[in-house]
């Protein structure tokens, strides 16, 4: 499948069935965070992975889980962080939302759903898993086998902006209406 198909084909999914994501498929998701791009290299990125029911309920205080067997929760390190001079923006975010892009992606070519979830409580994942200070818990990436099957490609004709909307050329003008 070529790239632009495979970036239409995932989706967010809310709703697991009940089946554990084989080892290998878990290393392939895994291994694509791995070799992400990040800001000079620096690698942020630790993740732990959580599959054990009891540890699923220990999410599930800080965030839903949709009957999802593996949930992936994505920190950043912030002991040696690149910071940009200009204006003391951290690239952290930035790399860690690729990394997961690229493992929810790699995820949807394996026919696993994700959804990505930013809006959780990182205090009581910090807690439940006995993170340290400078390991910051940045998103959650749930994972497993869509209990409803994919939502179509073909969405995106409807529920995208057209890229006029979005993308200026050479400088930034407003949208002329």
């Amino acid at each position: 499948m070529d790239f632009l198909e495979l970036a239409k084909k995932r989706c967010t999914t809310r709703g697991f069935k009940e089946k554990r994501i084989a080892e290998d498929d878990l290393e392939r998701i895994l291994s694509a965070g791995r070799v992400a791009p990040t800001a000079c290299n620096k690698q942020p990125q630790r993740i732990i992975v959580v599959q054990e029911p009891d540890n699923i309920l220990k999410v599930q205080k800080a965030y839903q889980t949709f009957g999802s067997q593996c949930i992936l929760i994505v920190c950043q390190d912030k002991s040696n962080p690149l910071i940009r001079p200009f204006d003391k923006k951290c690239s952290g975010d930035l790399d860690i939302g690729i990394i997961c892009d690229h493992m929810m992606l790699a995820a949807r070519e394996l026919n696993i759903g994700s959804v990505m979830v930013g809006l959780f409580d990182p205090k009581i994942i910090r807690k439940e898993f006995n993170i340290p200070e400078y390991i910051e818990p940045t998103a959650l990436i749930i994972l497993g086998y869509p209990s409803e099957g994919f939502l179509s490609s073909d969405r995106h004709k409807t529920e995208r902006k057209p890229l006029q909307d979005t993308v200026r050329y050479e400088k930034y003008r407003e949208e002329e209406s």
